[in-house]
């Protein structure tokens, strides 16, 4: 695929953005009752660390989640770039929401124990990905564990409406999140219980090892 353009990069955000900015309020009565318990168990399972967990919960949207981890007891801080969307997540779970593009994430280094991406990381370009895993991956401390939940495809990306994504199947993704540096740990598809070909949603779980990028 031709390599985009920084001004189409600018498009594919800014368009993205818009979408969820002017649906947010529709997006939060359409998703807040989704039940994705199955990720935030993987996810706290995997996490070696003394409690209270810190947890990235990158693309929060309005907040459902940051409020489970809450009252879960961890401290959790959120990430979005829909403006919208960062000040309902930090109306609903009360906690520090970050105002970050995905292809501008500034995180600090070594910061977090875990990080929770459920249904965003396939808006990123297939030729940003390795950037935003690097900056992932510098984010996390020894053995921090990444999640992230994917519509799963063919591994084509483009436009699904308004909304920009980019559709792996488990081969490629793996190659991006190995390139990065993380080890795999675990993977399923989701909804539980349901035929392959019913399963849409893949999720993975990498750990950053102990001693950090391998050579």
């Amino acid at each position: 695929m031709k390599k985009l353009a920084d001004e189409d990069l600018a498009t594919i955000s800014e368009r993205t953005r818009a979408h969820y900015q002017q649906t947010a309020d529709s997006f939060w009565a359409g998703t807040r009752d989704h039940d994705v318990s199955q990720n935030i168990d993987a996810l706290l399972d995997a996490i070696d660390a003394s409690k209270p967990f810190r947890i990235l919960d990158l693309g929060c949207g309005p907040g459902r989640d940051l409020q489970t981890f809450v009252a879960r007891g961890h401290a959790p801080i959120g990430l979005d770039g829909t403006a919208a969307f960062v000040e309902m997540a930090r109306l609903h779970a009360g906690v520090d929401v970050w105002h970050q593009d995905f292809l501008d994430l500034d995180l600090p280094s070594d910061r977090f124990d875990g990080i929770f991406a459920n249904a965003s990381l396939f808006h990123v370009p297939v030729q940003e990905l390795p950037e935003v895993l690097r900056r992932l991956f510098a984010s996390l401390g020894p053995n921090g564990i990444l999640f992230a939940s994917n519509p799963r495809g063919d591994n084509h990306e483009g436009w699904n409406g308004e909304r920009y994504g980019s559709y792996h199947d488990f081969e490629t993704w793996s190659a991006f999140a190995t390139a990065a540096g993380f080890e795999a740990h675990s993977h399923y598809y989701r909804p539980p219980g349901l035929p392959r070909e019913r399963q849409p949603w893949l999720a993975t779980l990498w750990r950053k090892p102990a001693t950090g990028r391998p050579a």
